[in-house]
């Protein structure tokens, strides 16, 4: 089951990463970033990090790309046209540069033998347990000066922005 999940997962995260570069539309692309994000967090949960799969998907996917989005949405990146120019020399360059790399990553991928993983289970606790456990034991201290300082940070914006209001 988890080598079909896999092949699924590759089958729609490569596909959407292509379909970002390909695409001529700013919101398609990262409408099919966010999909490329959200087959990134399938890979996570199918390697048993289910709390880096939840923050990629969070920070990444819920903030980061939407973000993107919203700025796209606002500038009308879609009204501006770039000027057309003979392209074919950076084509083909381009092309030739990716066949390149894709030969290189084969020959990578038939070079390495991957060992069967293992899940590391300490004591019955899952690998969420186990990160809660480090960061609100051995680094509380900096956690809590990275929260002080983003709430300071949110303050400073508000307050730059009903200033210029």
């Amino acid at each position: 089951m988890e080598t079909l999940m896999f092949y699924i997962l590759s089958v729609v995260t490569v596909g959407s990463a292509v379909f970002v570069v390909l695409l001529r539309r700013p919101v398609y692309n990262v409408l099919f970033m966010i999909l490329t994000m959200i087959g990134l967090a399938g890979f996570f949960i199918l390697l048993r990090a289910e709390f880096v799969a939840m923050v990629q998907l969070i920070v990444y996917a819920g903030a980061i790309m939407v973000l993107f989005l919203f700025v796209i949405m606002l500038l009308n990146i879609d009204q501006i046209r770039p000027p057309v120019q003979a392209r074919d020399i950076r084509w083909w360059a381009g092309a030739l540069i990716a066949f390149a790399l894709f030969g290189l990553i084969l020959v990578v991928i038939k070079g390495i033998v991957l060992p069967a993983m293992e899940t590391a289970v300490v004591a019955g606790q899952s690998n969420t347990e186990l990160v809660a456990k480090e960061l609100f034991t051995t680094y509380l201290l900096p956690f809590e000066i990275a929260s002080v300082l983003l709430l300071a940070a949110i303050i400073g914006t508000v307050v730059l922005i009903r200033k210029q209001s």
